[in-house]
């Protein structure tokens, strides 16, 4: 975002998805604790030194789209947070939780 382009129009949020819990063996590698962010609507951000599996972020990425809007109060994706990774062997599960919200302009990003 350049700081001379037309107002904010919307607000999305940073979102971080963090591993909740591991109750199998961990075949990635990752521990409860581990998390990336979503900042700036697109941009993946990991700690320096730290992974990320690529088959635990494909199960929740379908879902960080929405999770970066406010939904209505009845929509179930605004009330869960939990979402697991497909290994049965491992069940990890992840929490996404919105840790900002950022005034954003749209055609920043289209």
């Amino acid at each position: 975002m350049s700081g001379a382009g037309p107002e904010p129009d919307m607000e999305l949020y940073d979102l971080r998805v963090t591993v909740d819990a591991i109750e199998g063996r961990s075949v990635c590698g990752m521990a409860v604790g581990d998390y990336f962010e979503l900042e700036n609507s697109a941009h993946l951000r990991l700690p320096e030194g730290r992974h990320f599996c690529v088959w635990a972020l494909a199960s929740v990425l379908p879902f960080l789209a929405a999770k970066q809007r406010d939904l209505g109060a009845g929509d179930w994706l605004e009330r869960d947070t939990l979402f697991c990774c497909p290994d049965p062997e491992e069940r990890l599960t992840m929490r996404v939780e919105r840790v900002r919200r950022r005034p954003m302009n749209s055609a920043d990003l289209t």
